[in-house]
């Protein structure tokens, strides 16, 4: 499967390459292209359970999807984001994606509608062997590789959450998870409920509202939101004036930086930050409108992630009455749509549960070390980016409190130089190794979002002390990802035949 510059698809003849990419969204391709870029020697496939690429933005197909992050920050760092719309639809993304694979010479890398369904470390020959289904003949078979790396995220693509709501059988309209939208889904003049108050509810409530006869969203309790331009009125003036790569860096960083303040002063000055936001809201609802039932969270801002509506989209709808928001709990389903705790009874066409995503690490894919099965939840994550004990083993996961690709382009360019220092000392094998001292444990994700507070019992441990500590801050990360060195008193370096400690 060694790459050659008239390849046109992956040699599936060959099943060895040096690096086994799993995901072939944002987080893949940046993985690939930075592979391609700095260890041009190095061999790679991307596993891709889809018959495309994008990842979450080709799965995603519900009306208005849309970035929650601008794209000046959510692009790739080596690609310039180049349309004036800095909150960008779906669409727009996924294009943006295949056109990096595509540019880069790396579609014909990608194995589609494959899935990695187990892996195993055999430390007699310091190589991964992983199991991969074809989906669509159901068959079988092994690739070999030096490194796992996983670009997967972390849900599950065939099914969203969906809570257990009392009597819903008896419901006789349709009832709907926009994980899985129907694209023939004739909603016009319809009642419309939207269960949720996410960053997917609040998208698809004044998209719906352009067409439906009536967009109710219900939810248990409000989040934060803040209205933004849609376009970026600085960035869209230096593309004007400054070449391409320096203007999208310009505005990367002044987008980075915004972010970081933000972010830093609502941890320090919540309250501050928690009055801008309501107030912002009641300027363009008016006073009549009871913005502390419905806008005015419990928590403090970024305790839960901020979702942002471009050009007060949302609000608008509101304005207008072709949308409202309801508060409260829901009693039951019945016949026609759902009763509410306190008596109200929400008539509804069509019920749309945008109640989250169902957590899954790697894919779901089994991992094991000289066949003893590996409990990722047992381990420690090391730099965000690998788990304790697990040796040639990364994973790209992003911020929480800013853009995904932030994080995943720093993990592709770190896990590059790693290689690099390999081949230099001629290693065969990489280990995050714990300290002999106790480490004080935190959660993976100081977050209290509901995925997040489900998703617990699954995800790997973090400590307090470096380099077992997951900083949510990006020019931290540049740092000690970028430059400090790879070889710290928690890494281990070893020949073939040595089995993990």
């Amino acid at each position: 499967m060694n790459r050659t510059d008239t390849q046109t698809e992956v040699d599936m003849s060959s099943t060895h390459v040096d690096v086994f990419i799993i995901g072939a969204g944002i987080s893949g391709i940046g993985a690939a292209y930075h592979l391609q870029k700095h260890c041009p020697d190095k061999s790679y496939a991307i596993i891709e359970g889809r018959s495309a690429v994008g990842g979450t933005w080709d799965l995603f197909r519900y009306p208005g999807i849309r970035s929650d992050s601008d794209m000046y920050t959510f692009g790739f760092n080596f690609k310039p984001w180049t349309s004036p719309k800095t909150i960008a639809p779906g669409e727009d993304i996924r294009q943006y994606i295949e056109e990096a694979a595509n540019e880069n010479g790396i579609t014909k890398h990608i194995v589609f509608e494959h899935k990695a369904v187990s892996t195993n470390w055999c430390s007699e020959t310091a190589l991964w062997t992983t199991q991969v289904k074809d989906l669509a003949s159901g068959e079988l078979r092994e690739f070999t590789s030096r490194v796992f790396y996983s670009c997967s995220g972390y849900y599950n693509y065939d099914a969203g959450f969906t809570p257990e709501f009392k009597n819903l059988t008896a419901y006789t309209g349709e009832f709907i998870h926009p994980q899985h939208w129907p694209q023939d889904l004739d909603y016009a003049n319809k009642n419309i409920v939207v269960i949720g108050s996410g960053a997917t509810a609040i998208t698809l409530v004044p998209t719906l509202a352009k067409a439906a006869a009536k967009v109710t969203m219900l939810q248990r309790s409000p989040t934060y939101i803040a209205s933004r331009p849609a376009e970026d009125a600085i960035a869209n003036h230096l593309r004007r004036l400054l070449p391409a790569k320096m203007a999208y860096s310009l505005s990367r960083w002044k987008s980075i930086l915004f972010g970081m303040i933000t972010y830093r002063l609502a941890k320090t000055n919540p309250a501050k930050i928690k009055r801008y936001l309501i107030t912002q809201i009641k300027e363009t609802l008016g006073s009549e409108f009871d913005v502390k039932k419905h806008f005015t969270p419990s928590y403090n801002p970024w305790d839960q992630r901020v979702c942002l509506v471009p050009d007060g989209d949302l609000f608008d709808a509101i304005n207008d009455g072709s949308a409202e928001i309801v508060t409260d709990h829901i009693e039951s389903f019945n016949p026609t749509g759902i009763t509410l705790k306190s008596g109200q009874t929400l008539e509804a066409d069509i019920v749309v549960s945008a109640t989250g995503l169902k957590a899954e690490l790697f894919q779901g894919c089994q991992i094991s070390i000289d066949h003893v099965v590996v409990n990722p939840a047992e381990s420690h994550c090391y730099k965000g980016m690998m788990l304790s004990g697990l040796p040639n083993f990364v994973f790209s996961m992003g911020y929480t409190n800013a853009s995904w690709t932030l994080k995943s382009d720093l993990v592709g360019e770190y896990f590059c130089r790693l290689l690099k220092y390999m081949d230099k000392k001629q290693q065969d094998y990489f280990l995050p190794t714990l300290p002999e001292t106790p480490l004080d444990d935190e959660p993976f994700v100081d977050f209290s979002s509901g995925y997040i507070a489900r998703a617990q019992k699954l995800m790997p441990k973090q400590a307090s002390q470096k380099p077992w500590k997951l900083y949510q801050n990006y020019i931290l990360d540049r740092i000690t990802l970028g430059h400090s060195s790879v070889n710290d008193d928690c890494m281990t370096f070893n020949k073939r035949g040595v089995k993990p400690a």
